[in-house]
């Protein structure tokens, strides 16, 4: 089996863990020994870019010739029996679907947000849940509220390519939906079931759990509004110092003086900045539980399944694909935490009933990472995905 894994990596300035997600895809499946021929660009080459090549950066999202002649010659030379795309903006756009039909590759594409629909990827806007271009054919309120990049131009660019390429994602032989969430929003958009795997992501496995159950909490993730810890800090605060054990907040944006102002505020409050894997990984054993509360449709935060690897529970808002990855919906008929709604009040009852009993649930997580997560199980669906796709 050979594969093209096409991607355009995130910035290196805001860390994502869809790129990580994909770098540690790309090492799972030479491990299965399937030939993977990366065909990978970086947001990070737009600041090396000629001025001319920058003026046409914003057509991108629409056709980027460029990166359809590269991929054009690189499927002539390699002959893959499919090409894998997760990301394609802004260096690849979902031109590259078209580029490997031209060349007779079926193309599996792995949905991490909402951009077929979506200008932002996110469906929030001005800290609420936002689906006003849902069901639309042109995307006329993104670019009024100018949700790609706070620009109303490049909306402008964005809702035209999402608009123009319609044709071109139904076009995409076999969908992979990380959760059910995402398989509901692909059949919302007229993609037909049989066309849609739901397969979540994996990550490697630390070891045996730790024999300690750990202390407290740890919220770890980009520090900005729609990943929810505004609403997390407003919950601890009706506890008195130390009463929850001590709150540790991981991860870097523009939230981040938040983070710092609440660890100078209270001694139960410790913020750890952005950690590499070593230290996520230290600062999660560390905890007894780690806390997701995103208040956008989180499509599947890494984090969690870091911790379920590591034999901690979540608790975790009803947001997105978190009550799939967290309660008995996730094919298992015992959650590995506590799904609340994402509200202050929900939140707030939610730490203490964590609090108490995140070291009962610590077996249940790592038995969750084991039956649903684990790189054996998800490479052996990812490669029988493959196969499927190149048989047809």
């Amino acid at each position: 089996m050979k594969v093209v894994i096409a991607h355009n990596m995130y910035a290196s300035g805001s860390p994502s863990g869809e790129n990580t997600i994909v770098d540690t895809e790309i090492s799972q499946l030479r491990a299965a020994g399937v030939k993977v021929i990366p065909f990978i660009r970086s947001s990070d080459e737009i600041a090396d870019m000629s001025v001319y090549r920058k003026a046409l950066l914003p057509l991108s999202p629409v056709y980027n010739g460029p990166s359809q002649r590269t991929l054009g010659a690189l499927l002539g030379a390699h002959h893959p029996d499919v090409l894998h795309l997760h990301n394609p903006y802004p260096l690849l756009s979902p031109w590259v679907i078209r580029t490997a039909h031209r060349h007779g590759v079926p193309v599996v594409q792995t949905v991490h947000n909402y951009r077929q629909v979506c200008a932002s990827g996110l469906y929030f806007r001005e800290g609420a849940v936002c689906r006003d271009c849902a069901g639309r054919r042109f995307g006329f309120p993104a670019i009024r509220h100018a949700c790609y990049r706070d620009c109303r131009a490049q909306s402008a660019v964005m809702a035209t390519a999402l608009a123009g390429h319609r044709a071109t994602w139904r076009s995409v032989d076999q969908y992979i939906a990380l959760t059910s969430a995402i398989a509901d929003h692909l059949r919302e958009y007229g993609i037909p079931a049989d066309r849609i795997s739901v397969k979540p992501n994996a990550v490697a496995d630390p070891g045996p759990p730790p024999a300690e159950p750990g202390d407290g909490f740890l919220f770890a993730a980009r520090l900005t509004p729609e990943k929810g810890l505004s609403l997390l800090l407003d919950a601890w605060q009706a506890y008195p110092v130390g009463a929850l054990g001590p709150l540790r907040i991981a991860g870097d944006g523009p939230l981040r003086p938040l983070a710092e102002a609440a660890a100078a505020a209270r001694d139960d409050i410790a913020y750890l900045g952005q950690c590499g894997p070593d230290q996520m990984r230290a600062a999660i054993r560390s905890a007894a539980c780690v806390v997701a509360t995103p208040t956008w449709h989180d499509v599947l935060p890494t984090v969690a399944l870091e911790a379920f690897a590591s034999g901690r529970p979540v608790l975790a808002t009803r947001m997105g694909g978190l009550p799939y990855l967290v309660g008995p919906s996730a094919g298992e008929t015992e959650a590995a935490g506590w799904v609340v709604d994402a509200t202050v009040d929900g939140v707030r009852e939610a730490l203490a009933t964590a609090r108490d009993g995140a070291a009962a649930q610590a077996t249940a997580a790592r038995r969750r990472y084991q039956r649903l997560f684990s790189p054996d199980i998800i490479t052996g669906q990812l490669v029988g995905i493959y196969a499927k796709v190149a048989s047809t």
